[in-house]
């Protein structure tokens, strides 16, 4: 008898399972392959990048030098709660302006991947810390505890004021960004990331003004009033625990710590709801806010103060110009930068020891600018209002409307702000003159303004930063500069008669000013309607072809 041999059965096979990749790394690598994908796609944007890199290094190590030399000054403490403050409104404010700046901002787009709300949270606070922004301010913050760090005690209270400050700064902005993402991703959004160069350069008159203060002897003491409210202001009640803890009042401090370390919590708490609600809910811009959107418009005619313009073809274009004021982002700017560089720069003069109220003109000057290129504003879709201009009277009416609309948002302001101006820096007696000028040269920019968008157009156009269609750069300027030299000659004649009263001591007869600059200035306007009206129709194909470049 043979035996058989017996196959032994295989022995099972015990497959380890994946590791599975840590969140958080994930998110880090995420970060840092948009960083790199985004510097590989010009080199522009990378030379762009890199310079943003060494500005930033550059500021961030000249402030901690500044910081450090500081120390022992009486009033380094309310200056390192100030810039804490300053950062931290900084931060809140910043995807408000860049909202496409930072694709891992928008959390929308992870709306499909199974991920919990708390792991994501941890996630994007981690990969948020990783960039130019978090490290500048990370240099602040340490620069601003080692002013105010004095002994062992505040030293390693600054250690955790450091880190606290620095999440309370990217949380609030995380926040702000997943709360708003909605907003910031939409045709509004875009227009207010577009208004971000005016804050910036209100910002720039303020520090201007900041350092014009701090200059003077003994100028950080102004500081004290403000960094007596901001000590106890979360994070800034971090920096100033820190100063506490140097001081031995180890109970304020531990107060400093708690506030800010609560306003974190906090602040992780409302995101993480937040990033839940907007994860989970419906797009309210898709099909529901369009019926609704539809159903409120169901009325028939118009709405608001849309019903006092006049009718006709006045109010028609009044109501189509304060439309394109409204909705179009480069208008929305070049509007919105007038009235408050208008405002701006009567209150920079006074804050410097300048101001007069002849620095008001500034208002009716840059608001009555506005009148200029006024059908490079309706770009290729001039067509549609050159096809209704047929003869010398429809152009007139055209132009006058355009005037009327600028007019009703203009004199309003001019008003308040020559009013405003007589009552915090005056004196009364210089209103009547002062407001009288301004009228007749608002007037005058509306003339010229007529006429210089009749004969020199130029496209804008609707894409990126530029205001003026390449090659067409001299034709703005020189229809810019010329136009107001212009205005000004036309409001020789009003100068004149204000010198003429001042030299021979005629004050009490300055009132008329007022009612001349009001007939000068509404009879010059007309005047400048006239003239442009029949070159509108004669060229009303040279304009087409010059605004659709």
């Amino acid at each position: 008898m043979s035996t058989g041999s017996v196959t032994p059965e295989a022995a099972p096979v015990t497959s380890r399972p994946a590791a599975v990749p840590s969140l958080t790394a994930v998110f880090v690598r995420l970060k840092l392959s948009l960083l790199r994908n985004g510097l590989r796609q010009s080199t522009g944007r990378t030379l762009a990048y890199v310079a943003s890199i060494v500005v930033g290094l550059l500021f961030a190590a000249g402030a901690v030098l500044g910081l450090t030399a500081l120390r022992g000054n009486a009033h380094v403490g309310a200056l390192a709660v100030l810039l804490t403050g300053i950062l931290t409104l900084g931060w809140a404010v910043m995807p408000l302006f860049s909202p496409g700046g930072d694709e891992t901002l928008d959390p929308t787009r992870l709306v499909m991947l199974p991920l919990r709300p708390r792991p994501l949270v941890r996630a994007l606070l981690v990969a948020s810390l990783v960039g130019i922004g978090p490290a500048v301010t990370f240099a602040l913050v340490a620069g601003s505890v080692i002013a105010v760090a004095h002994g062992p005690a505040a030293a390693v209270t600054g250690v955790l004021a450091v880190v606290l400050v620095v999440l309370v700064c990217v949380s609030l902005a995380r926040a702000v960004a997943t709360a708003a993402i909605r907003l910031l991703t939409s045709r509004r959004g875009r227009d207010l990331a577009v208004l971000s160069g005016l804050f910036i350069a209100l910002g720039a008159q303020g520090v201007n003004i900041a350092a014009q203060r701090l200059g003077r002897p003994d100028g950080l003491s102004v500081l004290e009033p403000l960094g007596d409210v901001l000590r106890w202001v979360p994070p800034a009640s971090a920096i100033s625990a820190v100063e506490h803890a140097g001081q031995g009042a180890y109970g304020r401090a531990l107060a400093g710590l708690g506030l800010t370390a609560l306003v974190l919590a906090l602040l992780l708490w409302w995101w993480q709801r937040t990033l839940t609600t907007l994860m989970t809910a419906p797009d309210s811009s898709t099909l529901q806010a369009v019926e609704k959107d539809s159903a409120r418009r169901s009325g028939t005619g118009e709405r608001g103060l849309a019903r006092l313009l006049p009718r006709g073809r006045t109010g028609t274009v009044m109501l189509r110009t304060l439309r394109y004021a409204w909705r179009d982002p480069k208008s929305k700017m070049s509007w919105a930068s007038a009235l408050g560089l208008g405002l701006l720069l009567p209150v920079v003069t006074s804050v410097q020891g300048n101001g007069s109220m002849y620095t008001t003109f500034s208002a009716s000057a840059l608001l009555g600018m506005q009148m200029y290129n006024q059908f490079g504003q309706d770009t290729s879709a001039f067509w549609m209002v050159a096809s209704t201009i047929a003869t010398p009277r429809d152009a007139y009416r055209e132009l006058r409307g355009r005037a009327a609309a600028l007019a009703l948002v203009a004199v309003p302001y001019v008003t308040l702000v020559v009013i405003g101006f007589a009552a915090l820096v005056g004196p009364w007696s210089a209103f009547l003159e002062v407001y009288g000028l301004s009228l007749a040269a608002l007037g005058a920019l509306i003339a010229t303004g007529a006429l210089a968008s009749t004969l020199f157009p130029y496209s804008i156009p609707s894409e990126g930063n530029k205001n003026v269609a390449p090659g067409q750069g001299a034709i703005a300027w020189f229809s810019l500069l010329g136009g107001v030299v212009a205005a000004g000659i036309l409001c020789a004649p009003l100068i004149a008669l204000t010198i003429w009263l001042h030299v021979a001591g005629l004050n009490s007869l300055l009132w008329i000013l007022l009612p001349a600059g009001v007939l000068y200035g509404t009879g010059i306007a007309e005047l400048g309607f006239r003239v442009a009206a029949p070159r509108v129709v004669g060229r009303l194909p040279e304009i087409l072809t010059a605004v659709s470049k």
